[in-house]
């Protein structure tokens, strides 16, 4: 098992969430003060005194915070810049808050332009250092904890550290290669073994190239990048998810909310100036002209109504992604480079994309003469420009539909590693599985909380329920998870505890505020407004949702929830929504409490909990030595230890999943989802977790449905 050769702690954890708002207010731009950048400033703080949930005071203390972080953005491994350039910074720190009101952007340019310099400099340090051959005899080591690092007092102490740096991120490769090359020595008769020197100079070239596709990227980078992450620097010591979005990030977040996109389909990468095509999105218009393969290299851009293709090469790949991007029903024509070096032109007419991963998927399961049904649910999808557009609740009703066709007898809800969404999708899917009641309490600063209810008394789904959760299930899983705890409809099966994010966000356009605008597009800003609180008064932030069934994962000692983040805003609790318990169950407690008795027994959860214990141990130990024979020692050592988990590979449930009826039918013009299922579904087969949330199904099922109260139980 290869280990993680480094171990950085997270200097910022950024959660994107959801929904639409909007404030009255106007700017206008004038001709005496043109800069984008300070209308910007002025807008966003004129935002976060207004709307925000908690505003904060521009003070101080709230300047200092943001200069650390801003700082710290710029250059977190401390490579850049020196000690002499941090006091000199320093002479701002408690200034930005007086910059923010008097829309001065001097601290910005400063550390801008010399992180620009700086970067320049260390191109030259880099390609000097990878010149001269490692010395790997050398009882030499590096810490990788870099938030205690101090930074550099000069150029000489600088150009060390990079020597370090550089003969860490190639002490690795050249580790794996020594062993490869022994490797085909003992495999292969006659095989003349490279000597060390010639695999240590190999593995330099490749460190060098490694950086000089860094810099490269880092070049692409241009000054409205920067002060995005200055912007955010600003909105974040608000909360960890108010956020900055500049136009760019923008469409993205959209795509992520609605998994879909208007365009032609195909995933692009950057490298060495070119623009090649890594992935052809199944259903999209590429994939169903057949004409584009994955390695194939754009060279031009050619749209409908031009007469001359725009050459993309050594283009930035964002507006490269523009030029090929377009709404549905216009043509797009791609000059491309062919893996065999034919050059084809290749007209496309763009469409809706849709982002399959994104999309709740289904699949069914028979244990003991009775069928259980999964569906998994990745994110609360939702279309922000369109709510008729295709979202979560909607989805999950139609594969409810497609299940109890299929006679299922129980059904999980996967929600493990899904982030949240929108909170209308939440209320309706919670909506399925009771009758009309509370879901979710909802607060402003300020004012009286609002209930948001299931208002339709009809009942989709009135058998067993599972949901599944973990601690990156966040915000809208929650408040689902939540409620059905609450009342008692589901069991919760997962980690101790979710994230832990009770908050609300929404989306201001900041363009709207401008009357006039000669800028250009200023973005958005994802704003926290509210707090949720469960239908029994309490928060889920911070604490979120405990689990009935607690399974150790491999997140269990990692530091990875809203209680973890910078500046979150506290748990507090509200009186209790008007709701009444489901009582569908008899004995709801026994079975969760059979549940876990199983799981304290389960060999396989004991494992994962000791590996859990040991990825963190392993993610606390920061010193790595840069001697070959200390560096082989450690790596052996590490890979002995991670021996002991080589089962947790090896577990099979004995349960097979098979797609539904409708989805086979797609099979047969679309493998890659094909491919897809199948991979999904041996993955399941080897998922404890899943095994169990079928164990708990089959005990409601069995033992626990009362009789007479759900009209389509099976005897």
């Amino acid at each position: 098992m290869k280990m993680q050769r480094i171990m950085i702690k997270n200097v910022k954890v950024l959660v994107l969430a959801l929904l639409l708002a909007a404030a009255s207010c106007s700017f206008t731009t004038s001709d005496e003060d043109p800069g984008k950048d300070k209308v910007l400033v002025s807008l966003i703080s004129y935002v976060l005194e207004k709307g925000h949930y908690d505003a904060k005071e521009f003070n101080d203390a709230f300047s200092e915070e943001v200069f650390d972080d801003f700082v710290t953005s710029l250059d977190p491994l401390k490579r850049y810049f020196l000690k002499s350039d941090i006091k000199e910074f320093e002479a701002y720190k408690t200034q930005i808050d007086d910059q923010i009101r008097n829309e001065d952007i001097s601290f910005f340019d400063l550390a801008y332009t010399r992180l620009r310099e700086r970067m320049e400099e260390s191109k030259a340090i880099y390609a000097e250092v990878l010149e001269t051959p490692f010395d790997y005899s050398k009882q030499e080591s590096i810490d990788t904890d870099y938030e205690n690092l101090d930074y550099a007092k000069n150029q000489k102490e600088l150009k060390e550290r990079w020597a370090n740096q550089m003969k860490f991120n190639t002490i690795g490769t050249y580790y794996d290669r020594l062993e490869e090359e022994a490797k085909k020595v003992e495999d292969s008769v006659g095989y003349t073994a490279l000597s060390n020197a010639e695999i240590e100079e190999e593995t330099r070239a490749t460190t060098k190239q490694s950086l000089k596709e860094y810099f490269e990227f880092a070049e692409e980078l241009d000054r409205e990048d920067y002060f995005s992450v200055y912007i955010n620097a600003i909105v974040e010591e608000f909360d960890p998810h108010t956020t900055y979005f500049a136009p760019v990030d923008k469409d993205r977040f959209d795509m992520q909310m609605s998994g879909q996109f208007q365009g032609i389909g195909a995933r692009l990468q950057k490298k060495s100036n070119e623009i090649s095509i890594t992935e052809i999105i199944s259903g999209g218009p590429a994939w169903r002209g057949e004409e584009l393969e994955e390695g194939d290299v754009i060279l031009k851009v050619k749209q409908a109504d031009e007469d001359v293709a725009t050459s993309v090469v050594g283009m930035r790949l964002d507006d490269a992604v523009e030029l090929i991007k377009g709404p549905k029903g216009t043509v797009v024509t791609l000059n491309v480079k062919k893996k065999d070096g034919s050059i084809k032109n290749v007209a496309i007419t763009r469409d809706v994309v849709e982002l399959e991963e994104t999309y709740a998927k289904t699949t069914t399961v028979d244990k003991d003469d009775r069928t259980y049904g999964v569906i998994n649910l990745p994110k609360f999808y939702f279309d922000m420009q369109n709510a008729e557009q295709r979202n979560a609740a909607t989805d999950v009703k139609k594969e409810i539909i497609r299940l109890k066709e299929q006679d299922v007898d129980g059904l999980v809800i996967d929600l493990r590693n899904n982030g949240g969404g929108s909170l209308s999708t939440v209320v309706d899917i919670a909506g399925l599985f009771i009758k009309e009641g509370p879901i979710v309490q909802v607060k402003s600063n300020g004012a009286d909380s609002e209930i948001l209810k299931d208002k339709d008394p009809d009942i989709l789904w009135d058998k067993p329920l599972v949901i599944m959760v973990n601690e990156i299930s966040a915000s809208a899983s929650e408040i689902l998870a939540a409620a059905m705890q609450d009342y008692k409809r589901a069991v919760i099966i997962g980690s101790k505890q979710t994230y832990g994010k009770g908050t609300v966000q929404n989306v201001y356009d900041l363009n709207r505020w401008l009357r006039q605008n000669d800028l250009g597009d200023m973005g958005a800003l994802k704003i926290t407004t509210q707090k949720f609180y469960r239908i029994n008064g309490g928060s889920t932030q911070l604490e979120g949702v405990k689990s009935d069934v607690v399974v150790p994962d491999r997140f269990s000692y990692i530091d990875i929830g809203e209680k973890d983040l910078d500046n979150p805003l506290p748990w507090d609790k509200i009186a209790a929504a008007d709701y009444e318990v489901w009582d569908g169950y008899i004995d709801y407690d026994q079975t969760i409490s059979n549940s876990n008795e199983r799981m304290a027994k389960n060999k396989q959860l004991q494992l994962i909990e000791e590996n859990a214990k040991w990825i963190k141990s392993k993610q606390d130990d920061s010193v790595w030595p840069l001697n070959i024979d200390a560096y082989a020692a450690k790596m052996e050592q590490n890979e002995a230890e991670a021996k002991r988990f080589d089962d947790l590979r090896n577990y099979e449930s004995g349960l097979t999943f098979k797609s539904l009826p409708y989805e086979i039918k797609k099979f047969e013009n679309d493998t890659v989802l094909k491919q897809k299922r199948e991979r999904w579904h041996e993955d399941l087969a080897k998922d404890v977790y899943m095994d169990e949330a079928i164990n708990v199904l089959e005990d409601l099922k069995v033992n626990n449905i009362r009789r007479g109260k759900l009209a389509d139980v099976r005897d």
